[in-house]
């Protein structure tokens, strides 16, 4: 029990770590995206991802005994496609919309991921994380609208969601394969996602930024995708998609607070509505996962 105690602690603030240093990641795709079109933006930061990882593993090798296997290869390949489109949604949107908005939607994650969990391998929902995802979906169409009296939807907002719900569905594949070496998955993720990624932003006839921008985003996915997408996983292994992605819902409010202090943004009341009902949903997944009455 006591071993069990520990593995559930390490894997919480492994999901807190993780969903820190995915936070730092958001300003810095608002201002490297001054230089870097969005669709290299997301091939870069998960080649960043994938090419860093794979360096670590000269010092220490993958374990045999967690390589993939056949029957896991599909659950890779979805995990691929989810990636490519969220990234490149995410880097789109961010440059449409404020990066505290940004920040604040992701919490938009969580709902894809247990609504995921649920419906699709039956993962059990309370009746707080329940109550949770209604309120974080309530104030996610609050940031959605353009201005007050408007129902004009931001597109910046919309795209954003929709990486939100790629990741939702990705956050369950990896869920499948989270048993297995954490960085062989993220190099999978990171090196085919981004070559992926590449493809498309080379098809598109976007502009090649120069190397400086290229290799500095690089070093925002190693850390903030790479780093953290592996701490998120072994977070999975021990908590479940759903009850990891409770804890990763900290990363918006990390990003708040560096979008805020770093891009030092004014965000209208429609942000701290929504911030307000973002932290009452956020209470009660903590009681949920807490167990508190």
């Amino acid at each position: 029990m006591k071993i069990l105690e520990n593995n559930f602690k390490k894997a919480a603030l492994s999901a807190v770590l993780s969903a820190l240093l995915y936070a730092a990641c958001i300003p810095c795709i608002k201002i490297l995206g001054k230089y870097v079109p969005p669709a290299f933006t997301g091939a870069f930061l998960y080649l960043g991802a994938g090419l860093g990882l794979m360096l670590t593993t000269l010092f220490k090798g993958v374990s045999v005994n967690l390589a993939l296997t056949k029957k896991e290869i599909p659950w890779a390949a979805a995990m691929v496609l989810l990636d490519t489109v969220a990234v490149s949604t995410l880097a789109a949107g961010v440059l449409l919309t404020n990066g505290a908005n940004v920040s604040l939607l992701g919490n938009f994650e969580l709902v894809a991921t247990a609504l995921a969990a649920y419906f699709l391998f039956s993962e059990n929902i309370s009746k707080r994380l329940f109550a949770a995802i209604i309120l974080i979906t309530i104030a996610s169409i609050v940031l959605s609208f353009e201005g007050s009296g408007s129902f004009v939807f931001n597109k910046g907002s919309i795209l954003v969601l929709i990486s939100c719900v790629c990741w939702g569905l990705e956050n369950n594949c990896t869920r499948r394969l989270s048993s297995k070496d954490t960085r062989q998955i993220t190099i999978i993720k990171g090196c085919f996602a981004g070559l992926f990624g590449l493809i498309t932003a080379f098809a598109a006839h976007n502009p090649v930024p120069q190397a400086k921008w290229i290799i500095l985003v690089m070093l925002t996915g190693f850390m903030s995708y790479g780093i953290s997408v592996s701490l998120y996983i072994y977070a999975q292994r021990f908590l479940g998609a759903a009850r990891a992605g409770a804890y990763y819902s900290a990363a918006p409010f990390f990003g708040v607070i560096f979008s805020l202090l770093i891009l030092n943004e004014h965000p209208d009341l429609r942000f701290y509505i929504a911030l307000l009902i973002m932290l009452w949903a956020s209470v009660l997944v903590i009681k949920d996962t807490n167990g508190s009455n």
